[in-house]
């Protein structure tokens, strides 16, 4: 059996939804968080308390530690396994000038958690010989290479640190210990379930390690390396306190950890939600002058910059180099770049974003008409296993993702080349991704992920084999129930309810991603003030009005222009909806973002 490795997760948002390729499907269930909170219970409760009761906050105090986190809620880094060990060793290496290299991962995680070393390294030691390493994605693959490490120990380099990779990283850390290098690996993918099984480095920082007590094992790669850093800055001080320049650098070194911490879709929940919240508000102001250059090449100066706008617009554009080309220039762009060479990167890389999306839709469409072809969307076919030669392997975790949103079941897309296929898989909540490639692992070359996502490659003489066991494997562990798409609500709303200011005070329960969804309402038994009419290019999105007790509300719905089809002015409809705040031509509006729309139910 082919030893699982662990991959990137690629199932951070990509595009504004307006762009997204139309292949919405049928619409879901839609089931209430926790203990259904209903109108007539609490009448006078406002909305913002019946939203926080829905999502479990019972007491006071809980509302208050969730609303009012401060930094002084980020845990001890000294709690992570080999942490201090790992801080020393950098230390001692900066003060003797020995050659540090930063070997991260071609993600917005990777990326920014390579960002956060270099510039604590650079604001300790401003002299000391510091580079950064980003394998190519296409010519080298993820994670630490036993060749790369080699090499970087020919040209002098005497520490090598990893951020976002390496927990599985056995041969590779012994070549790098036959070449003289300490290695030391920071990584937060899924570790060995055996503390004799970790490679044999001089540190591993990993908050799972099996011996960890650390009390949060959420932590993306770039919230390792912001740990990391924060215990630099303390340990360098020599009294446990980072010197006030350094807590100044630590405080805007939250900007590129909320990136990748959104990125990576890790849940914004503990002290990722305080990252999170943080540094998403030193976005803007940022002394990276890459991430106003990247900020500026989105459209996004003057605009609030949220979770969304990240997901959205930064990250895309920050991922799209190591799609589409190397994300080398992703990381000088946030280490070194200023000027008008940090504007000639962010533009580059704005361009690349733009070749990936046009990949991107014409992959899903080929993949969908393929799978169409081949029956894999019918009830009894539970996964879709699709390969195509010209499918840019970079591109492919998107497109299942789209697939998934769609059909509701496991995706595997892949590029077939010569004797190989290589792509990946994304899949859906109740079904166990990794499990289902460990079931047919005797068909594959190398596979290695995580419940939701993974990466895998196999003989293409093996592709047939492969894709009538995994199906076979989907098909016993689905049923058809498991193929209708479930959206879940906070609570029952009426449109009049919908003012300003309680739309202003929901951003308070943000930032939203993972673990804290934006805010979904039901609005029941409203009327259709007119018929929805089809907007956007060729019609794909749709605008509506819904009346209510005499309020009245515009909603959009992205990717639904089929509800002009669907529905016609005065039918009585139950709305699923995201309420958010619309500035236009200088005048601000409640407006509501239609998840799901259906005939009124009694």
């Amino acid at each position: 059996m082919p030893r699982p490795l662990p991959i990137q997760s690629e199932s951070q948002p990509e595009s504004a939804p307006p762009d997204l390729p139309s292949i919405r499907g049928r619409r879901s269930i839609w089931t209430q968080r926790n203990a259904p909170i209903g109108l007539e219970a609490e009448p006078r409760t406002t909305l913002a308390a019946r939203i926080l009761a829905a999502r479990g906050f019972a007491t006071d105090g809980q509302i208050d530690a969730f609303l009012n986190s401060t930094l002084r809620d980020l845990h001890d880094p000294s709690l992570i396994p080999d942490l201090d060990r790992a801080a020393q060793r950098l230390l001692d290496a900066l003060s003797n000038s020995e050659p540090i290299a930063i070997y991260g991962d071609y993600d917005v995680d990777g990326i920014t958690a390579t960002t956060i070393l270099y510039h604590t390294f650079k604001t300790l030691s401003p002299d000391a010989p510091i580079r950064t390493y980003i394998p190519h994605r296409l010519d080298e693959g993820y994670g630490l290479n036993a060749a790369a490490l080699t090499d970087l120990a020919g040209e002098g380099v005497r520490v090598v640190v990893s951020v976002d990779c390496g927990i599985t990283a056995i041969e590779p850390a012994r070549a790098a210990k036959d070449a003289g290098l300490d290695l030391i690996i920071t990584d937060h993918h899924n570790p060995p379930e055996r503390i004799e099984d970790l490679p044999d480095a001089f540190a591993v920082v990993h908050p799972r390690r099996p011996d960890s007590a650390y009390p949060f094992d959420e932590l993306c790669g770039a919230g390792v390396a912001y740990k990391l850093a924060w215990r630099l800055a303390t340990l360098a001080s020599g009294d446990g306190r980072a010197t006030p320049a350094m807590r100044e650098v630590l405080i805007d070194l939250l900007a590129p950890a909320a990136l990748g911490a959104i990125a990576d879709v890790v849940p914004l929940v503990d002290e990722n939600r305080v990252i999170t919240r943080f540094g998403l508000s030193r976005v803007r102001g940022s002394r990276i002058e890459g991430i106003a250059a990247l900020v500026a090449e989105a459209g996004l100066d003057g605009e609030d910059i949220d979770a969304e706008a990240v997901g959205f617009r930064l990250a895309p554009r920050l991922n799209a180099c190591g799609r589409m080309g190397h994300a080398a220039s992703a990381v000088e762009l946030l280490t070194t770049a200023t000027g008008d060479r940090a504007a000639a990167i962010a533009a580059e890389l704005n361009e690349q974003n733009n070749q990936r999306r046009a990949t991107e839709r014409r992959i899903a469409e080929q993949a969908q008409e393929m799978a169409e072809a081949a029956g894999m969307l019918e009830p009894g076919h539970r996964a879709i296993v699709l390969a195509h030669p010209e499918w840019h392997p970079g591109v492919v975790g998107i497109v299942c993702s789209r697939l998934v949103e769609r059909h509701h079941r496991p995706v595997i897309l892949m590029q077939n080349q010569g004797e190989q296929c290589a792509g990946s898989g994304r899949s859906v909540d109740c079904y166990n991704l990794h499990a289902g490639l460990v079931s047919c692992a005797e068909h594959l070359t190398t596979f290695g992920g995580h419940d939701m996502a993974a990466g895998l490659k196999l003989d293409r003489a093996n592709l047939d084999a492969f894709t009538a066991a995994f199906v076979a494997h989907a098909n016993a562990h689905l049923t058809e129930a498991d193929l209708v798409g479930r959206s879940a609500f906070d609570c029952d709303a009426r449109i009049a309810e919908l003012s300003l200011d309680a739309v202003r005070e929901l951003a308070r329960l943000g930032p939203f991603g993972r673990g804290n969804p934006r805010v979904r309402l039901v609005i029941r038994g409203a009327t259709l003030n007119q018929s929805p009419k089809r907007m956007g290019n060729e019609g794909k999105h749709a605008q509506l009005w819904l009346g209510q007790d005499g309020a009245a509300m515009r909603c959009v719905a992205w990717n639904q222009g089929d509800l002009a089809d669907d529905f016609r002015g005065g039918d009585m409809v139950d709305a699923l909806v995201m309420p958010q705040i619309s500035r236009w031509n200088g005048n601000t509006r409640v407006e509501c973002e239609i998840a799901d729309l259906r005939p009124a139910t009694p």
